[in-house]
């Protein structure tokens, strides 16, 4: 026996180190491929869809349609789904005396982002404006919120006629030097980005959830009801790289979509938290108040980047006035 213990000894002295490390660091990367898969398909039994299906141009998407009255479509940032408006709620708020409409944007929550496009929000918008047809939904305030306002201005570009005034909340709306947005746009590299997302990616952003969810509403604090976002559904492979893909468009989209704001002759209100850590309010909002004349603009003090949880009663007096 201990002479076949000294030959498995040595045989083990023989293999390269790096075969060793290669072997360990491979099952780690396993082991995190499946607790993501197992994290997944839990969240996803514990948080199923909540709202509506449709196809619209092969793309499936989710949506919440509630209350009756004028129209009021609702548009979500990056990183969150249509729950967003729920939980801060500004959907049940609105439903008292509009029709709501919440759309889950391609890629987030249970709505469907195929590979075939690429998904500006130019690209977004004109998908979003052939659902709400699809839906009877007749000249609609549409409200965006920080890169769904990008969507929201794209869709009041370029079907001016079919919109009668829009929100804008806590907006990013002119280029900008944004390092995080680029850090946080290699998790959309074409191998190293897809195993990134399959494995350490949501383990890493789940840590940090508590931390990011701080900046979001700095200096205000994370309202309790917050604690209803699953970050587990949050952070799947499939919105991680949806996320992502939208961190490497935001300068861009910016850039082009600035140089049409003189096109905008619709109503137009701007919210966005004065204190806001995550896009620089008096550059952005503030800016794009001084471009538009027919802005009405409110930049309540005390208030971060979601300004739809802390200045509800804020962000439903700019919707309702329009």
């Amino acid at each position: 026996m201990s002479t076949d213990l000294a030959k498995l000894g040595a045989t083990a002295r023989r293999i390269p180190p790096a075969v060793i490390a290669g072997a360990v660091l491979g099952a780690a990367f396993g082991a995190a491929f499946l607790a993501v898969r197992a994290n997944t398909a839990v969240a996803e039994r514990r948080y199923p869809p909540k709202g509506k299906f449709m196809v619209v141009d092969g793309v499936r998407l989710h949506y919440l349609d509630h209350g009756t009255g004028p129209a009021i479509v609702l548009l979500h940032g990056n990183g969150v789904t249509a729950d967003d408006f729920q939980i801060s709620g500004l959907f049940d708020r609105l439903t008292a005396t509009h029709r709501v409409i919440a759309f889950d944007r391609p890629g987030f929550g249970y709505s469907a982002r195929p590979n075939d496009r690429e998904w500006t929000p130019e690209a977004q918008a004109a998908l979003l404006h052939r659902a709400m047809q699809k839906l009877g939904v007749d000249q609609p305030v549409v409200v965006g919120h920080s890169w769904g306002t990008l969507v929201t201005v794209a869709m009041a570009l370029d079907f001016p006629s079919d919109v009668r005034g829009i929100a804008l909340l806590g907006g990013y709306y002119y280029p900008s030097l944004r390092v995080d947005a680029f850090v946080n746009s290699l998790a959309n590299l074409p191998v190293l980005g897809t195993v990134w997302r399959h494995t350490f990616g949501p383990l890493l952003g789940r840590l940090m959830w508590r931390g990011v969810t701080k900046q979001l509403f700095a200096p205000a604090e994370v309202p309790v009801r917050f604690g209803r976002m699953s970050p587990t559904i949050a952070l799947r492979p499939s919105q991680l790289q949806a996320a992502a893909a939208e961190n490497g468009e935001m300068v861009p989209a910016a850039t082009r979509l600035s140089k049409r704001y003189s096109e905008l002759t619709l109503p137009v209100a701007l919210v966005a938290g004065h204190g806001d850590k995550v896009i620089a309010p008096e550059k952005n909002t503030g800016r794009l108040h001084r471009e538009l004349a027919q802005s009405d603009l409110s930049m309540p003090g005390g208030a971060g980047h979601m300004v739809h949880y802390n200045r509800l009663d804020h962000v439903v007096d700019a919707i309702t006035r329009l």
